[in-house]
């Protein structure tokens, strides 16, 4: 086994697991998205991003591609949050909600196809 794969699925896992964590639930009921889990979403997601500079294969580079979309996607969410909850007793509405939580969508997706390729690639692996 070698443990810089280990540590490389294991931040690519993560990240898709967070990003859903955030990502589901109710449209139009911010309680069922923690800030908290989206700030982890994206740390996680920033992490397997530099793990990911060093593959030099094409395959590598669809990674390293997949991860930056899913960064923007989670940053523009952050921003959005951030945006239209700022000010004394500022609460996000629907449509704001709905913004956050559709490129949050665009960010899963982005590690779904990650996480797919990753498996893919273990599965093609030759010893």
């Amino acid at each position: 086994m070698r443990t810089e794969k280990v540590i490389f699925a294991f931040f690519i896992v993560l990240a898709l697991t967070l990003n859903f964590g955030f990502f589901l639930g109710d449209f139009s009921n911010v309680a069922h998205h923690n800030v908290y889990e989206l700030f982890a979403a994206i740390v996680v997601s920033l992490i397997a991003t530099v793990l990911k500079f060093g593959d030099r294969t094409h395959l590598g580079s669809v990674f390293l591609a997949t991860s930056l979309v899913a960064d923007l996607q989670l940053i523009c969410a952050a921003i959005v949050w951030g945006m239209n909850s700022q000010g004394a007793g500022a609460t996000l509405d629907e449509h704001s909600l709905a913004t956050i939580i559709s490129l949050s969508g665009g960010a899963l997706l982005a590690n779904i196809i990650s996480v797919v390729l990753l498996v893919a690639e273990t599965i093609n692996l030759r010893r």
